[in-house]
């Protein structure tokens, strides 16, 4: 029986399975940052569903005045209350609620200890200085900082394939100029800038998107303009000229695919930078807006509550943890695609 060709991507992904360490560390990587995206079915302080005097209740889904359930106001109603769980407790009324009954924001104003107060049966990691759960803004932040490092890699690499393409392709006085206008730009104080903004407007996850953005793309941009310069002088690139193809059709079906090996190879480790980035803002309260939940946020307040051990701790292995399993999932991309080992 003739043996199965496979494709170069196939054989990368071969090469990538065969690396465990990267293999597991991208499987477990997507299972965590999926059970993020649902973190209100399971760290939320509302019930995914109620049953009251015969009447269903969504509360996750829709607000539900207190006076509902037997209160005396007409607020929004707190399910972690004493007296609302008495109410659901009696025969034929129940509540089901996620595994970890508290939202991010929500104070637990029935904490036996002062807060912060340690690691207990109601609350698995503890709380905060300000009583919140400390489980849920890890789950919570853990979903921020992903989602914020996707959009920043995204666009990073958009812009760094855009500009590294046209200096590549076209050289001469075009990649003189975008070189020299790199060189001006890099040279600006990041920081500085991100201070003077944080100072003017509000702060805000767009905002600071949208200022790192600026910054994000110029070292990408040097690997896919070294790819284009090498690329554009073969063979294929020239037969591709001599049929009378336009630029941007030799850019977009034949350079730019055989030059896509540094921008995958430096997708995870992007990533990585990413959330570095955004933790240490938050850190030094120049990122996301108060009351967001936030991993650098919550190191500031281990920083500033050093007894309060659990908040730290846990909080930097959570750091730990994600940015080892990116490290393992760029090593393993990098040797994937690493034509010195294509035939291994």
């Amino acid at each position: 029986m003739a043996a199965v060709s496979l494709s170069p991507s196939q054989r990368a992904w071969q090469r990538f399975r065969r690396n465990r360490l990267g293999f597991w560390s991208l499987t477990v990587f997507c299972i965590l940052f999926v059970l993020s995206l649902g973190a209100e079915l399971i760290s939320n302080d509302k019930p995914l569903i109620a049953r009251y005097n015969g009447q269903w209740y969504l509360p996750i889904l829709k607000s539900v005045p207190e006076t509902t359930f037997g209160g005396d106001f007409q607020t929004p109603t707190d399910y972690l209350d004493p007296f609302i769980q008495q109410q659901f407790a009696k025969p034929g009324n129940f509540a089901i609620y996620p595994p970890n009954p508290y939202h991010h924001s929500t104070i637990n104003y029935f904490a036996k200890e002062p807060n912060p107060s340690g690691p207990s049966a109601d609350n698995w990691l503890g709380t905060d200085d300000r009583g919140r759960d400390v489980v849920a803004r890890l789950i919570y932040g853990f979903r921020i900082s992903v989602l914020f490092a996707l959009a920043l890699t995204v666009i990073g690499v958009l812009l760094g394939i855009v500009t590294g393409a046209i200096q590549g392709f076209f050289g001469g006085k075009t990649d003189l100029a975008f070189q020299r206008f790199i060189e001006i730009w890099g040279s600006m104080p990041e920081l500085y800038l991100l201070i003077i903004f944080a100072a003017v407007f509000d702060p805000s996850i767009g905002l600071l998107l949208v200022l790192l953005s600026l910054f994000g793309w110029m070292g990408l941009s040097d690997y896919v303009r070294a790819e284009f310069l090498r690329n554009r002088q073969l063979d294929y690139v020239r037969a591709a000229r001599a049929l009378g193809l336009s630029n941007g059709q030799i850019i977009w079906r034949h350079i730019l695919p055989n030059s896509l090996t540094p921008v995958v190879t430096f997708l995870p480790f992007r990533m990585s930078a990413a959330i570095l980035a955004l933790t240490s803002l938050d850190f030094l309260g120049l990122g996301v807006p108060p009351g967001t939940p936030s991993l650098g946020e919550l190191l500031a307040q281990g920083k500033n509550n050093i007894d309060a051990w659990w908040i730290s701790l846990s909080t930097f292995a959570v750091l730990v943890i994600t940015l080892l399993l990116l490290t393992f999932m760029g090593d393993a991309l990098r040797d994937a695609l690493d034509p010195r080992k294509a035939e291994k």
